[in-house]
């Protein structure tokens, strides 16, 4: 029986025929061996050779299954994140930022939101690791938070890094956003502005990021001689909902504060429509200050001034981290905050 013209040497694909990895050797004419070693970079191969093939998989638009290059090289090119965080636009910051330094690599991003609040949300990380076959995970707050949740990543072997405010331990590899820093001045620039007289719309107490940003704004209040009341500090949950809520307590009661420092801008944007519901004037009648410097900061009327938390930088780096072979890899990387200034602040009314 004469040869299927399929199955000669330099038979093309058909149209819309998607090419496989013994397409490209068959083309190349190189074994499928060798198209393994160029596509997981070996430097076992002639420089010629590898040109040529690399020109061919472009030419043919053939990328390689990630999964399937796990179960044959028995480790994986999938990177995970991990997270369980309320602010939506920080999730996708942070998401963007993997990407970007995952982008021209081999490595893929696959998410898995949960809730540390449940007790059997770290056994469902375990399933998603290895199910996954990852090669390691960013831990997001308040995920990257918990401690048990670390201890069972090292137990089966997993690389991590974890995203948090401050330092958390000496061995975990880790990207620090010094959120006391960002919060601190903030408070320094309400002071230089003449403000006494000042509210806190903090972020839930079970976020390190939250006591971090609300310990950082009252000693730098206090380095200056000022001390909040107790009154003029509340609880919120990182939504705008709650920033509503704690903003009713703070300009719909008594004597309102002449400026308003929230732990996220979600919570000031809260606080933006409380006070057109009261008459006040942004900023002639009430400063306020967000954190994050998300998009929406700049979208509010007045825009609002905001601590610029780098979240895309953070997710860039935590997943440069990882792909790092284990000797070369950082152990600790900073991503610092700073205050965006924009419209939402000036001097209080005399």
């Amino acid at each position: 029986m004469p040869r299927k013209k399929a199955d000669s040497p330099n038979a093309p694909l058909a149209p819309g025929q998607a090419a496989t990895i013994n397409d490209i050797a068959r083309l190349s004419g190189v074994s499928k061996k060798t198209v393994s070693r160029i596509i997981n970079d070996s430097p076992l191969v002639r420089q010629d050779t590898r040109e040529k093939v690399q020109a061919l998989m472009k030419e043919l638009g053939y990328a390689p299954d990630p999964l399937a290059r796990a179960l044959a090289f028995r480790r994986s090119f999938l990177i995970g994140m991990v997270y369980d965080n309320p602010t939506a636009q920080y999730i996708v910051d942070m998401q963007y930022g993997a990407l970007d330094a995952l982008r021209g690599t081999s490595f893929e991003l696959v998410v898995h939101p949960c809730d540390t609040r449940s007790p059997g949300y770290i056994e469902g990380v375990r399933r998603f690791v290895q199910q996954q076959k990852l090669h390691g995970v960013i831990l997001v707050p308040r995920a990257s938070e918990d401690q048990a949740l670390v201890e069972m990543l090292d137990q089966i072997g997993c690389r991590f890094t974890r995203i948090a405010a401050l330092p958390l331990d000496e061995t975990s590899a880790t990207v620090v956003t010094h959120d006391r820093d960002g919060a601190a001045e903030a408070a320094d620039y309400l002071l230089s502005l003449g403000h006494r007289d000042i509210a806190l719309i903090t972020g839930p107490s079970a976020y390190r990021s939250a006591h971090e940003r609300t310990s950082g704004f009252l000693e730098a209040l206090e380095r200056r001689g000022l001390r909040l009341p107790p009154e003029r500090i509340i609880e919120a949950g990182y939504t705008f909902e709650s920033g509503v809520a704690a903003a009713e307590k703070l300009l719909l009661g008594g004597q309102r504060p002449t400026a308003i420092f929230t732990g996220n801008d979600e919570m000031a944007a809260g606080v933006y429509k409380v006070a057109m519901r009261a008459g006040l004037t942004i900023p002639r009648q009430l400063s306020i200050i967000g954190y994050d410097d998300s998009p929406l900061a700049s979208r509010l009327w007045p825009s609002l001034t905001s601590v610029r938390r780098q979240t895309r930088d953070t997710g860039r780096t935590a997943a440069a981290m990882l792909i790092q072979p284990e000797g070369s890899a950082l152990r600790t990387a900073s991503v610092r905050p700073h205050l965006a200034v924009r419209d939402s602040c000036q001097p209080p009314e005399l």
